[in-house]
């Protein structure tokens, strides 16, 4: 990780993640992306006959509550997590998901006064099963995937705190103007390992009637890898149904984007953000066909709400 400073005269904040005893906090995530799959840019239909350019939606919206059930100011405190709503929403597909299966799930995170979650376990278990779920069952042809959005489960809820939890030295605080760096997942609608690099910068400290608001920015650039230790929730062979079991060999052309946060200082918890990029790839058909070279262009938002008590 780096930090920048932009001047060492502007004074230092402290962006801490607080708890109350007895109060829950319920948030608001949505995930949404617009999928263009264009299969011959040259021509309007593709030498199979198929139209040359295709554009879907699909969404998950999760409603969230998180209460703190052990609270230690200066180690670690237990928070339960317990989805009240999943929804996915799809233009074109299946009309279930197994995203859908988090509502109503629990799961407990070990969360350092940084932001830092020391203990993902409870959740990383409840994403496997989830994978699980995505299967169809006794097909007699082997493991069949449906299409899901895990993935943007794992984007809403592994990164939570990430805008400050990855500040290099939290405990020095950090001005405005201040930029820091950090990894986060891209989720996509076929199976990838895809992660971004962000670029954080704190760019202003803005009053409320709340506290006051550290807006701190984000710009996206695609990463070269992601982390062992993000989690997989799927395991072993299997075929992917649906349009993007017709392709593989996925590759990243571009990606780019920005983002921004808003946090409470006075009350150390996150009030929402905004993320939007654009990825391309390319990618290679199953069974090739001549002149047919498919690009895919996938236009992501992410955005997340504290909800009024």
């Amino acid at each position: 990780m780096s930090v920048q400073t932009k001047s060492e005269s502007e004074p230092k904040v402290l962006l801490t993640v607080d708890f109350q005893a007895g109060r829950t906090l319920r948030y608001k995530f949505v995930s949404s992306r617009e999928i263009t799959l264009n299969l011959d840019a040259t021509s309007q239909t593709s030498r199979s006959g198929r139209a040359a350019s295709n554009t879907t939606t699909e969404s998950l919206e999760i409603i969230m509550a998180y209460t703190p059930i052990d609270i230690d100011p200066y180690g670690l405190t237990t928070v339960k997590a317990v989805c009240e709503s999943a929804k996915v929403t799809r233009s074109k597909g299946p009309n279930t998901d197994a995203a859908e299966s988090l509502a109503g799930k629990t799961f407990t995170l070990a969360v350092g006064p940084t932001g830092r979650i020391e203990d993902y376990s409870e959740l990383d278990q409840l994403l496997k099963e989830l994978g699980e779920e995505a299967f169809r069952a006794n097909t007699g042809r082997g493991r069949i995937k449906e299409p899901d959005m895990i993935g943007d489960v794992v984007a809403a809820q592994w990164f939570l705190w990430d805008a400050v939890s990855s500040i290099e030295k939290p405990s020095e605080g950090v001005t405005v103007g201040q930029s820091w760096t950090s990894k986060l997942s891209v989720p996509t609608p076929m199976v990838t390992r895809k992660s971004r690099d962000v670029t954080y910068t704190l760019e202003e400290i803005r009053p409320s009637e709340k506290g006051r608001l550290a807006v701190i920015s984000g710009s996206y650039e695609i990463a070269d890898s992601a982390p062992r230790q993000w989690p997989i929730p799927y395991s072993g062979r299997f075929q992917v149904a649906g349009t993007f079991g017709f392709y593989r060999n996925y590759q990243v052309l571009d990606l780019h984007g920005k983002g921004k946060e808003l946090f409470n200082i006075d009350t150390g918890r996150i009030e929402q953000y905004k993320q939007q990029y654009e990825l391309q790839l390319s990618a290679s058909l199953l069974l090739p066909l001549a002149g047919v070279k498919p690009k895919i262009t996938i236009k992501q938002n992410l955005t997340m709400k504290l909800l009024e008590d």
